[in-house]
């Protein structure tokens, strides 16, 4: 498997792994345009464009931004990782920590789950960490694609402010 590689896109994937809304899909490659992501990866279930549904909120973006589909999340895991890639799971578990307090290497890539049953255990199994964004309301969970948003400008951020010295 080749790194997909925007030419000046940041050191930031997605792999979305069976998310069935295809308005989530679009979302996530908007947002994923927004942070200037290198780019995405599609397993599993989860539909590709070209479809209205992804084309009606990507606005675009499904054809700005990089992307493969590959039935194995685990063939696109090692893939990654064996191209130096840190792999880090959004997903709520007894042993993930606070997305804002994990150290992350570049390139990274976050792996993002079903909308009800989230990421497989078979992958959390490979990854190198799983962080969860800390809810503080009386829901215990955000939709998919709100999610992948809050992620993706997380780690755009903490790049950032390494690129510029900060830490």
């Amino acid at each position: 498997m080749n790194l997909l590689s925007k030419p000046d896109g940041y050191p930031i994937y997605a792999v979305v792994e069976n998310v069935r809304s295809l308005f989530n899909v679009g979302a996530i490659f908007r947002s994923a345009d927004g942070v200037n992501a290198s780019g995405i990866y599609l397993t599993g279930f989860t539909g590709c464009p070209p479809r209205k549904e992804i084309s009606r909120v990507a606005l675009g973006a499904e054809e700005t931004m990089p992307w493969h589909y590959e039935r194995d999340t685990e063939e696109v895991i090692g893939g990654l990782r064996s191209q130096g890639v840190q792999v880090v799971a959004l997903e709520q578990t007894p042993d993930s920590v606070d997305f804002r307090t994990f150290c992350y290497r570049w390139p990274v890539a976050v792996i993002l789950g079903h909308e009800v049953t989230g990421v497989r255990p078979e992958t959390l199994c490979l990854c190198d960490g799983v962080v969860h964004i800390p809810m503080l309301g009386t829901k215990v969970s955000l939709n998919v694609s709100v999610a992948t948003g809050i992620m993706l400008y997380e780690l755009l951020s903490v790049f950032e402010g390494q690129r510029d010295g900060e830490v």
